[in-house]
């Protein structure tokens, strides 16, 4: 594919990972697009996630169909979530935005807790819009965690790329995680471990209302990081020895060389908690069916602009630069 993607030029205020990053999080945005259906998606037998559709008019099988998968403690109506759903429905595609498990408020759909080597759920989501609905052009874009495991999902399928999986985009993905825990313990991150924490800590008291016999409050001392949430909460919940045999088997870095599938992947050299040395490490550059680009600036899934209008946040328009080009193919 000959895709010419405009290169990322920061706004001149945020050339500083932190300042883009949280600009990115808390700037007030608006949103033109139709209301979405929501519809629960079954991932497995007592499980579903939660999905908020921008159908376009007709519910045309012949129009692309874009998945969106958020971040650590987002939902489907993240900014970014609802900024790449409106520039993709105006390109006429249609639009998922998907919460993971317990998001969104969806904590009574599941029994269990999330994970971000969950990629089997996105695999079901894709076989039901593809086989159940009948779509032939289906596109998965995630965040963050939501990027480490649309990455995985494709790494999983290798050279076995179903028909209607025409690409797969990820900005900023944790493919290691344990090295991002890591990054999350240092000093200057105090900000993001403590507001990451706080939620899953909320998350689990809600689930332990729900289900108080599987989820127990006692014992768990005070969790200050979150590689000890994942050491003392998702380790044992999912099977894990500790949280780093977690992060080994759920990172999409082990599996990144079997990418097949196209994928476009977006990371910055300034994220202040995804460690630009992991796609280094990963040789991500050298898999021929990977667009790896990783401009200095750009924070964590920031990537606001010094352009206005569509070009403002950036990464979502190259998401959808690269699916339309996918999709013309």
């Amino acid at each position: 594919m000959d895709l010419t993607l405009p290169p990322f030029e920061p706004h001149p205020l945020l050339r500083n990972g932190h300042a883009m990053t949280i600009a990115a999080a808390f700037a007030p945005r608006r949103f033109d697009i139709r209301a979405p259906e929501a519809r629960r998606f079954q991932v497995e037998r007592d499980s579903w996630l939660l999905g908020h559709c921008h159908w376009q008019p007709g519910k045309r099988k012949d129009a692309p169909v874009l998945v969106l998968v958020h971040g650590l403690e987002g939902s489907s109506d993240s900014n970014y979530m609802r900024g790449i759903a409106e520039k993709a429905f105006h390109c006429g595609f249609h639009v998922v935005r998907l919460n993971q498990r317990n998001c969104g408020r969806s904590e009574a759909l599941t029994p269990t807790l999330y994970n971000s080597g969950m990629s089997a759920d996105y695999r079901a989501v894709f076989e039901e819009l593809s086989n159940g609905d009948g779509f032939e052009q289906i596109f998965f874009a995630g965040y963050s965690m939501g990027g480490n495991l649309v990455a995985k999902m494709a790494g999983e399928f290798s050279s076995a790329v179903p028909r209607a999986l025409r690409g797969v985009c990820a900005v900023c993905p944790a493919l290691d995680l344990a090295a991002c825990a890591d990054a999350l313990e240092r000093k200057e991150n105090y900000f993001y471990q403590r507001h990451f924490v706080s939620g899953l800590m909320k998350r689990y008291a809600r689930k332990h209302k729900l289900f108080p016999e599987r989820y127990q409050l006692n014992g768990l001392g005070l969790v200050r990081t979150v590689r000890e949430f994942d050491d003392v909460i998702t380790a044992p919940q999912f099977g894990y020895r500790n949280a780093q045999d977690y992060y080994e088997h759920a990172s999409a870095e082990r599996v990144a060389e079997q990418i097949c599938a196209p994928l476009l992947m977006i990371t910055a050299q300034d994220d202040p908690f995804v460690p630009y040395s992991s796609f280094v490490r990963a040789r991500i550059s050298d898999n021929p069916a990977i667009r790896f680009i990783a401009p200095q600036h750009g924070g964590h899934c920031g990537f606001i602009s010094k352009h206005g209008g569509a070009e403002r946040f950036w990464a979502e328009q190259r998401i959808v630069d690269f699916c339309q080009a996918q999709a013309a193919a």
